[in-house]
């Protein structure tokens, strides 16, 4: 399992690399290429709504023709943008580039979810997801850090060539080391008949769709916090690109750290406790921190700790309720994920662009953002657990 685990979250954390390594350079894009604050914001939700959208094209892709061949084809053209968002003149064909980036970088989260799926179901398969995702940890934790060591010696430009390499050895990695974990026999033609009543069946899931948006509502908040935390961090806070990366190191540490924690919890307490604390939790904590700075305290050492905490949450609710809502749905897999990823996209697109109405540079408008994005994810999951609940002991008393 480990040997599986390092593979496919070296290829999930290429995308993160993209986004995670060019966030100590934001400030420096603006200033180099005379862009405002939303204009560099606006690089993000291109990345992310087409990162989204390109997913409902490799999940049904991958039922049917296998998990490798989407892969080499997204790869590519993720090295291809990667080189256009090196050479863009203006933040203009960097925004057109960085949504061709996301084009690309969509297949490696689909793909990695759905051979997790034809490996392992249950607690099992959360095991492995939680492996994966201790391998891409890397990623938030080093890559604000290589990208401030890039800036040093070079300028934000440097950052996308080093992922252009990132991109060729995840190509290699691909043909040398993974193996196809679909058998020709369990493939699904892909049609326009059998992709849309797959995609009625699970759209009329009350469960699939409450777990997709209460992991959606969740990493919603993460994406609001990588949109606006440069900015908060090197603006409000005076931190340099090192400063900031360090800080952002932290707060994503919370998350990946309790991810751990997700599979042996699944299997002592069941995934509904957890799923429903971990909630729960999120909630109090960004709402905490939300009337903490209401109030005049959001101090560096505050935010830095409070986000912790609430990304802690966080770390217990993205790969629980991922494989949750993949299990009853093996059949199609492919197609859930890329549905699944698609709508948790979209929804943090939304959510970022909505709070860059009223971003204004401080952590406030950030952390009110984050606080509702979990007070959202709240109410969708005291809606799902109760029906999965009713299910699930309808289903035993059967």
């Amino acid at each position: 399992m480990f040997r599986a685990a390092l593979i496919l979250g070296l290829l999930s954390a290429v995308g993160p690399f993209a986004i995670d390594m060019y966030l100590p350079a934001m400030p420096a894009i603006a200033t180099g290429l005379g862009a405002e604050v939303a204009q560099v914001q606006l690089t993000l939700t291109a990345y992310f709504v087409a990162f989204g959208l390109a997913q409902l094209v490799y999940g049904p892709w991958a039922d049917q023709a296998g998990r490798k061949r989407p892969l080499y084809v997204g790869l590519t053209i993720f090295g291809v943008a990667t080189v256009g968002c090196a050479l863009a003149p203006t933040i203009g064909w960097l925004i057109a580039f960085r949504a061709l980036q996301g084009l690309g970088g969509a297949v490696l989260m689909v793909v990695p979810r759905a051979i997790i799926r034809d490996m392992h179901t249950g607690a099992a398969a959360t095991k492995l997801m939680a492996l994966v995702m201790l391998v891409i940890s890397i990623s938030p934790m080093l890559a604000p850090l290589a990208g401030s060591g890039l800036i040093a010696i070079g300028d934000w430009r440097l950052i996308f060539w080093a992922l252009a390499v990132a991109a060729l050895l995840s190509f290699a990695l691909t043909t040398f080391t993974l193996p196809e974990t679909l058998d020709p026999a369990n493939r699904i033609p892909a049609n326009i008949a059998k992709l849309w009543q797959g995609t009625k069946v699970l759209v009329r899931d009350p469960v699939f769709m409450g777990l997709t948006f209460i992991g959606g509502f969740g990493f919603a908040s993460f994406m609001v916090f990588i949109a606006s935390a440069s900015f908060v961090y090197t603006g409000e806070f005076g931190l340099d690109p090192t400063g900031f990366s360090l800080a952002f190191a932290i707060n994503a540490i919370g998350f990946f750290a309790a991810s751990q924690a997700a599979g042996p919890l699944s299997e002592r307490c069941g995934i509904l406790p957890v799923i429903r604390w971990a909630v729960i939790g999120f909630a109090c904590f960004s709402g905490g921190l939300w009337v903490v700075g209401l109030a005049g305290f959001a101090s560096l050492p505050v935010v830095v700790a409070g986000l912790f905490l609430a990304n802690a949450c966080l770390g217990l609710i993205i790969p629980t309720t991922m494989v949750m809502a993949l299990d009853p749905h093996g059949d199609i897999a492919g197609l859930a994920s890329s549905l699944g990823g698609t709508l948790q996209m979209v929804t943090g697109g939304v959510m970022v662009v909505i709070t860059g109405l009223f971003f204004d540079g401080t952590a406030v408008p950030m952390i009110g953002a984050i606080a509702l994005c979990a007070l959202l994810a709240l109410a969708v999951a005291l809606r799902t657990l109760k029906v999965l609940h009713h299910a699930q002991t309808g289903a035993v008393q059967g």
